[in-house]
C-alpha cells in the first residue's frame, strides 16, 4: 500500500482560484486591470490552503478593493488548461457578488497588485479580455439570470 503522504506528493497539480461577479445597477460588471498581466479581469485570486472557494472570494474582495461583499451562489466553474504564463491548469470558481449600489461606498484599490478598476458592459469588456474570460462572462450572466451553475471545460479555451 501507498503511504497517504506519497500518494497525494505524486499527484497532478491544480491551481484554483475565486472571484466575484459584481454588477452596478446597470448591469456592467466590475472589473479589475492587474499589474501583473496585459489583460482586465474579476476580482479575486488563488484559494489559500485550507481556504474554501467562497472564503477566498470574499477575503480577495476586501484585500483587493477595499470592499466587504456578502458572496452568493457559484455562478460559474471553469477548468483552463496551462497557458503560455501558468504552467499548471486552473479550475476557477466565480461567485455572485451582487450589485454595487452608489450609496458612498468607496472603492480603495490593492495598490501593489491593482493598476485600475472599471465598470464595463459586455461588449466593452469583450475587448479587454482574452476570448476564455468572455466566455466566463456571458456563462455568468446566463447563470444568473436563469440561476442555473454554468460549467465551461477546456474547450472553450482553445
Amino acid at each position: 500500500m501507498i503511504p497517504a503522504d506519497a500518494f497525494y506528493a505524486g499527484l497532478f497539480k491544480v491551481a484554483a482560484a475565486a472571484a466575484g461577479f459584481v454588477t452596478d445597477s446597470s448591469g456592467r460588471v466590475l472589473l479589475v486591470k492587474p499589474g501583473y498581466r496585459d489583460h482586465w479581469g474579476w476580482p479575486g485570486g488563488h484559494i489559500d490552503e485550507g481556504e474554501s472557494p467562497e472564503a477566498a472570494c470574499g477575503r480577495e474582495l476586501a484585500e483587493e478593493l477595499g470592499l466587504t461583499r456578502p458572496v452568493g451562489r457559484l455562478l460559474v466553474v471553469q477548468w483552463v488548461p496551462p497557458l503560455d504564463d501558468r504552467p499548471v491548469p486552473l479550475v476557477h470558481f466565480l461567485f455572485d457578488c451582487g450589485t454595487f449600489e452608489q450609496d458612498g461606498t468607496r472603492v480603495v484599490l490593492q495598490e501593489e497588485e491593482l493598476d485600475d478598476y472599471g465598470f464595463f458592459t459586455a461588449e466593452q469588456a469583450a475587448s479587454l479580455m482574452p476570448a476564455y474570460l468572455v466566455a466566463r462572462l456571458t456563462a455568468a450572466q446566463r447563470a444568473r439570470a436563469t440561476g442555473e451553475t454554468v460549467y465551461l471545460p477546456a474547450t472553450v479555451v482553445e
